[in-house]
């Protein structure tokens, strides 16, 4: 979906609220619940049946969905846990009762993970529909007489509770681990429920012949539009949704996140502003899907389908670039999980001139793993700091971004002897991979720029946020000397972040809110592209207000216990306004801006805080 499209990778869901359409009906605690005995076959062909384990004290059934991005991470946790307990006599068993998931793509799941354990397709939910397993992974602790006495996740570590997921940095309570352990030792299960908050399973439905909304109809276009540009083969998104067999396995998935709002990833406020990036479904769209996934996803007749989108190469800009340079000269190592920190490659790209670049589009090596980059520009060592003027922002990546092509006239300017610096953020999707990631230019010739372009921000780094805050607010501004042309807005914060607020003050004092961010998401970085400039007169005042969630309410807080500073790591934190604007070509960036400063109240909060 337009702004990194994916119900996101590693990420990329949110919170797990019942679907109310076709979903499995809500039922009574499994806890208690005999699971009687079944027979499946695994991708392999070979049957096997809930008796074969049958001197095991503790059976663990594990439902797993090749694609989805949680069901990755934990694949090899399961793995290892059932090479943990072998000694013990606990057997394990996964299930994909996922209607899109082919017996092919199971092999290969299997594979990547190393599961030596059985891996069931459960055709029509049956065993799914027995036990009340409704999202992947989701995990259930039968005891010696098949009793369900464990339900839910496998640990706290990862989740989808927040946009498009959130990843603690270490496991804070081994939720399953324990349930075996109790069980083993006789004992009571100390919490024998917990949410498994990941993918709802893609359940086969009776259809609604007599449906007005059908695939080939609505749909296929509504996913044209908004979806299939990332979910599609070499694309960030996790799985790909450009047939009706794709999209009718995630087809409650889909209407869940649209009614949540977390897909399209597009978090502006609608009552501030118009943006030529925007990606946000109609009403109209959204109660189509809704009606849709009501009636059981019919396909429709194919006759109705619309032309299959035509994709251009690798490349989103016009033409491709004119020259490509790369973060490194080798791929470097992703591991297969955990937090990984911001990293940071340098490169020269050789420029003995000044360049002047229209377009500037950042390509990830490896979709999979890159959950954003940004590629900044750097004086030579020894030039002196320069502020604005001598490091700035080239572009940047993130999933379903799509390069900002400036008019005619306009262009960003990288000077002879600037480096290129990239700032790499990983997402782990449970295997090890390797990147490496490029930028591609387009160059337009001096004397066609009217406009220099450059990426600046108001910012504050000067903050220090409590432990246990759950809305602290912090405050920059950037004041414009000159007349300039805003062109877009960029909020940028890290896991804690919970609102951004970007307003202007004219000179008479009178103030316009141009863009609101209400709920702010760490994994989509979005760049908000005015639909046309904005002109802002000399005086006018950049005022961004941003607030922060430091309690143990927000599930991707690495540590709520804890004071909160300026860093460049996803644990710590930042809170920058990032906008492009244009000025004259012959005007210095220097002379456009005064220096960003925060209110001075939190200016002296941080100064006495140090």
């Amino acid at each position: 979906m337009k702004a990194t499209c994916t119900l996101l990778l590693a990420i990329s869901l949110g919170a797990a609220l019942t679907l109310k359409a076709q979903a499995a009906p809500e039922t009574a605690s499994p806890i208690g619940k005999k699971v009687n005995d079944f027979s499946l076959q695994d991708f392999r062909g070979k049957a096997h049946t809930l008796s074969d384990s049958k001197d095991a004290p503790v059976l663990v059934v594990a439902f797993l969905g090749v694609e989805c991005p949680l069901s990755k991470l934990y694949g090899p946790r399961l793995a290892e846990l059932a090479t943990e307990y072998q000694s013990k006599g606990v057997a394990f068993v996964g299930v994909d009762s996922n209607r899109q998931d082919s017996v092919t793509e199971m092999a290969q799941y299997a594979k990547e993970h190393n599961i030596a354990f059985p891996l069931l397709k459960d055709l029509n939910n049956v065993v799914a529909d027995q036990v009340g397993a409704t999202r992947v992974p989701q995990v259930f602790v039968l005891d010696r007489d098949r009793v369900i006495r464990y339900a839910g996740r496998v640990d706290d570590q990862y989740g989808f509770q927040t946009g498009s997921g959130y990843a603690k940095p270490k496991v804070s309570r081994r939720d399953l681990a324990t349930a075996i352990d109790e069980v083993l030792a006789g004992n009571p299960v100390s919490q024998s429920t917990t949410d498994a908050n990941g993918c709802l399973i893609g359940r086969v439905h009776k259809v609604d012949a007599n449906s007005d909304v059908t695939y080939s109809k609505q749909i296929a276009r509504i996913l044209q539009n908004h979806c299939v540009e990332c979910h599609r083969p070499g694309q960030i998104g996790p799985f790909a949704l450009q047939t009706y067999d794709e999209a009718a396995g995630w087809a409650e998935m889909i209407d869940e996140v649209v009614r949540e709002q977390r897909m399209p990833p597009w978090h502006a406020d609608p009552k501030f502003g118009h943006f030529r990036n925007d990606s946000s479904l109609s009403a109209a769209e959204k109660e189509q899907i809704a009606k849709w996934v009501a009636a059981g996803a019919p396909e429709g007749d194919a006759k109705d389908l619309p032309a299959p989108q035509q994709y251009a190469g690798s490349w989103m800009m016009p033409g491709g670039p004119d020259a490509v340079f790369y973060m490194s000269e080798e791929p470097v190592d992703v591991p297969a999980e955990g937090t990984v920190a911001y990293r940071y490659y340098t490169v020269d790209p050789g420029f003995s001139e000044d360049k002047w670049v229209n377009i500037a589009e950042c390509m990830p090596g490896n979709r999979a793993v890159v959950h954003h980059m940004i590629v900044f520009m750097r004086p030579p060592a020894g030039e002196g700091s320069g502020g604005q003027e001598s490091f700035g922002q080239l572009t940047g990546f993130a999933p379903g971004a799509r390069p900002h092509v400036l008019a005619p006239g306009m262009a960003k300017l990288i000077p002879a002897g600037w480096k290129l610096t990239f700032q790499m953020h990983y997402t782990p999707n449970g295997t090890p991979q390797k990147d490496r990631s490029s930028v591609g230019m387009k160059f337009v010739d001096a004397k066609d720029v009217q406009y220099r372009v450059a990426t600046a921000n108001a910012l504050n780094f000067g903050f220090k946020i409590p432990a246990n805050d759950p809305a602290f607010e912090v405050e920059s501004t950037q004041n414009y000397k000159k007349e300039v042309l805003l062109l877009s807005m960029f909020p940028h914060m890290h896991l804690r972040g919970k609102d951004f607020h970007y307003e202007v003050i004219y000179p008479d004092g009178a103030k316009e809110t141009l863009l609101n961010v209400p709920r702010y998401d760490f994994n989509w970085q979005t760049s908000f592209v005015l639909a046309e400039p904005k002109k802002l007169p000399p005086g006018t005042v950049m005022h961004c207000t941003a607030h922060f969630d430091n309690s143990k309410d927000n599930p991707a807080n690495p540590d709520p216990s804890k004071p909160v500073r300026w860093g460049d790591q996803t644990w710590e934190e930042m809170m920058i306004g990032w906008f492009d604007i244009a000025v004259p070509k012959d005007v210095k960036i220097s002379e456009v801006l005064g220096k960003t400063r925060p209110p001075r109240a939190q200016r002296e909060q941080g100064e006495a805080a140090e």
